[in-house]
């Protein structure tokens, strides 16, 4: 029987089911930034994806270029990862067992290891990727690793999914309030969520919703926050209509609220600006500077 858990500090090895692109940068880097907190060096195998973690883990005002640059996070680059999962399983348990040796002699509390293993599903020779998972099963039980095996149903057949699931002792889950492949929303408190990904006419009227909701839970408690925050660190496109929808609904908080933008980026920000946003009496927008991501080495 699988068990599921939200708390990343209880996995040692675990696998995740993201049912979206933004769900599984979130994830992700959520593993990876737990990890290079804890003092962990983090292994990150990339298969042509890790450019989108690294901008998550900027959104979420992780150092990741000090972690890039001291080795704390290693990105394995995606030829070296396909050539690995090219190997035999053996020879995986040796290479990851002389890393978490060296990693521990350098001074690091252990290491956390995740990324896209999808390659292994076509590699020849009859070697499945459940015979990887088995030597990196053997690994984390005699050595201080951690492991987060990603499934996410754009790069596994739902077939593969329920086997490696069923494999599986734990698997991290992170709820949200909405998620269609596009958007998604994420709870972060009272009176406070996070928007990643893209806002068009497909999923406009559920930011209004949540607004609506949000503001009529806050003035029902006399202990609700007079803010209501979305963090829009992740949001990286905009649409005219959704602007004008937020700077619409700011205009109708009461004078007792305030509906705050955290993280916002220039182009969205700019949007923002075109749609009235500076003129909305309600509407607090906290930009960030425009950001240079370092590049993966």
């Amino acid at each position: 029987m699988v068990r599921t858990v939200e708390d990343l500090r209880t996995v040692d090895h675990a696998c995740a089911i993201p049912v979206s692109d933004e769900q599984l940068w979130e994830m992700t880097s959520a593993f990876v930034a737990d990890g290079l907190a804890a003092g962990e060096q983090v292994v990150y195998f990339d298969d042509g994806t890790a450019d989108c973690v690294i901008e998550r883990l900027a959104d979420d005002c992780v150092p990741i270029a000090e972690s890039l640059h001291d080795g704390s996070l290693i990105v394995v680059p995606p030829d070296t990862t396909r050539a690995t999962l090219r190997s035999p399983p053996p020879y995986v348990q040796d290479l990851i067992c002389g890393t978490v040796d060296d990693a521990v002699e350098r001074g690091y509390t252990g290491v956390r290891l995740t990324g896209q293993l999808s390659y292994a599903l076509q590699r020849a020779g009859g070697v499945s990727l459940l015979q990887y998972d088995d030597a990196f099963d053997e690994v984390i039980r005699v050595r201080p690793a951690r492991l987060l095996c990603l499934y996410d149903r754009r790069r596994f057949p739902d077939g593969a999914i329920e086997e490696l699931r069923a494999r599986h002792h734990t698997e991290l889950v992170v709820p949200a309030i909405y998620d269609d492949n596009l958007l998604r929303i994420t709870s972060t408190g009272p009176g406070c969520a996070r928007l990643a990904g893209e806002v068009d006419h497909s999923n406009r009227p559920r930011i209004r919703r949540l607004l609506e909701t949000a503001l009529d839970d806050a003035l029902r408690s006399h202990a609700g926050p007079t803010d209501i925050t979305l963090d829009l660190a992740s949001l990286r496109f905009l649409d005219v209509a959704a602007a004008v929808s937020l700077v619409h609904a700011a205009e109708e908080f009461p004078s007792s609220h305030r509906l705050i933008l955290t993280g916002v980026r220039p182009r969205v920000v700019r949007v923002l600006d075109r749609c009235g946003a500076p003129f909305a009496a309600q509407l607090v927008v906290k930009t960030r500077p425009d950001h240079t991501l370092p590049e993966a080495r």
